[in-house]
């Protein structure tokens, strides 16, 4: 069955960096647009990132994030990884990767939860001092 699954969550200090990996099973995560999406105490989930399939080859972040974070691909693992630099306290919570109904192409809102329809069961990033 189609499985995701996140990893590489933990506590860090503000200014840290943590790479959370996602592992795909069940179909092959190169050939599908890939969503990150974080959710905090109280706060509604929200979208962070996409990653196109390969062979499109575009990323996509919101702007809280954009320069901090990136998404990178292992298609051997089946995986996609986003290394997260320059943490702040605010982008602590469960981080989650998802894939794309659509299939290869991101959305022009890619970081609605609406257009994913698998989802890991996330992975927490705390960050404190």
């Amino acid at each position: 069955q189609v499985q995701l699954v996140e990893s590489g969550g933990g506590l860090v200090q503000p200014g840290g960096s943590l790479r959370l990996s996602c592992t795909a099973s069940g179909f092959t995560s190169n050939d599908y647009a890939i969503g990150w999406f974080r959710q905090a105490p109280g706060k509604e989930r929200e979208g962070i990132s996409c990653t196109s399939s390969s062979s499109v080859g575009v990323n996509w972040y919101v702007g809280s994030v954009r320069g901090r974070f990136s998404v990178t691909r292992a298609n051997s693992e089946n995986a996609v990884y986003l290394q997260m630099n320059s943490l702040k306290a605010e982008d602590t919570g469960i981080y989650y990767c998802a894939r794309s109904v659509s299939g290869r192409a991101c959305e022009r809102d890619f970081s609605s939860p609406n257009h994913y329809d698998n989802w890991g069961p996330g992975t927490q990033v705390t960050v404190s001092s």
